[in-house]
């Protein structure tokens, strides 16, 4: 297993998407975030439809990402949001680094 993962979700406003990002850098629960306007093509309470959304990608420990997990899912102003982790099979060590110290649980 990687020690490192890249989170996704998503949400309707970019001010949303700043809020949850900020939320979970400033917690340390990610060592920082993207945010990007994207167009989404999904399936949602059985219908089809397209959108326009924020995504936001977070980079963080796999040690910290059940913590990071809960709190997406608990301040996101959706129900039931998409969150989804892939692993970081590699990386540039500093960057690596990075990630690790800026989510250590003891700087909390």
């Amino acid at each position: 297993m990687t020690d490192y993962v890249q989170v996704s979700t998503a949400t309707e406003t970019e001010d949303q998407a700043v809020a949850l990002a900020g939320g979970a850098v400033q917690g340390r629960l990610a060592a920082g975030a993207q945010i990007a306007k994207v167009r989404s093509v999904f399936w949602h309470l059985g219908e089809y439809g397209t959108g326009e959304e924020w995504q936001i990608v977070l980079k963080t420990t796999t040690e910290r990402y059940p913590e990071l997990e809960a709190y997406l899912l608990k301040a996101h102003p959706w129900d039931n949001p998409e969150v989804c982790a892939v692993p970081i099979t590699a990386g540039a060590e500093r960057c690596l680094e990075w990630v690790r110290d800026s989510v250590a649980a003891d700087l909390n």
